[in-house]
């Protein structure tokens, strides 16, 4: 029976973690979103440790990195992902932003390695064997691109047998009729997409469930915090549902 809720208590405490987690060093608009997140519960239920090599997929704005880099801090273990070729502007200003973030901060951050993305979303190969690959509320917009198939099956390759695949995403109704423009997605839909590559789904977890969120919005997940697609209009009642319902889901390859 997989766990619906991950008590972060019955798991072994990692003091750099948390100490990477409250590192004043973050972007002062990620810190803001850590209850949104959970990142330690988040990153203990996908069995980070220092002692593994570590991809990070389409990291945004760097909220996840922010942490993983901290905690991974000289292991030179530590890997996102870049478009060699950013496929629209908002991407290409998006990478050069995170990028000089922390390059400008790699004193207190590390070292980031990059792995890219080549034609049709399929990821280069010469980096292998990573233990732990993580993406994070992206699978929507790789299906909505047609895209979904190659990412994975490009996860799928990079990785080593036995490694793990931890997957945060905008979660649909399973009795919705949902499509990938609203950014909501079926948990039931990912399992089975990421089962027919050849992954096992291994656990999964409600540590980032929102009942608040209704999924109803003309604008979909866009409409909740941090986006607020709609400005000033209803403003508190979408902070105060807060951000987006997600499945929080582990599988192994």
């Amino acid at each position: 029976m997989f766990s619906l809720i991950f008590d972060a208590k019955i798991a072994q405490s990692d003091d750099l973690l948390v100490s990477s987690i409250n590192n004043e060093k973050r972007n002062e608009k990620n810190i803001k979103r850590d209850k949104y997140r959970n990142p330690f519960e988040t990153l203990t239920f996908f069995e980070i440790n220092r002692k593994k090599k570590i991809l990070e997929i389409s990291p945004g704005g760097g909220y996840y990195s922010e942490i993983i880099s901290h905690y991974m801090k000289k292991t030179n273990n530590f890997f996102s992902t870049e478009y060699f070729v950013p496929p629209v502007e908002a991407v290409r200003k998006g990478q050069e932003k995170y990028n000089e973030f922390f390059e400008e901060n790699k004193k207190d951050f590390g070292q980031i390695n990059k792995i890219y993305f080549l034609k049709n979303n399929k990821l280069e190969l010469e980096e292998k064997n990573f233990d732990l690959v993580l993406t994070f509320r992206n699978t929507h917009n790789w299906l909505g691109s047609n895209s979904a198939e190659n990412v994975y099956q490009s996860i799928y390759d990079v990785m080593k047998k036995g490694g793990i695949l931890g997957i945060v995403q905008h979660r649909a109704d399973e009795k919705s009729n949902f499509n990938f423009k609203n950014g909501y997605v079926k948990e039931s839909f990912i399992i089975r997409f990421l089962e027919d590559i050849g992954f096992k789904l291994l656990d999964k977890s409600d540590i980032n469930k929102n009942t608040k969120d209704k999924k109803d919005y003309k604008n979909g997940v866009w409409t909740l915090p941090p986006r607020l697609v709609l400005g000033d209009i209803d403003r508190q009642k979408y902070l105060d549902i807060g951000e987006s319902d997600r499945m929080t889901l582990k599988f192994i390859k």
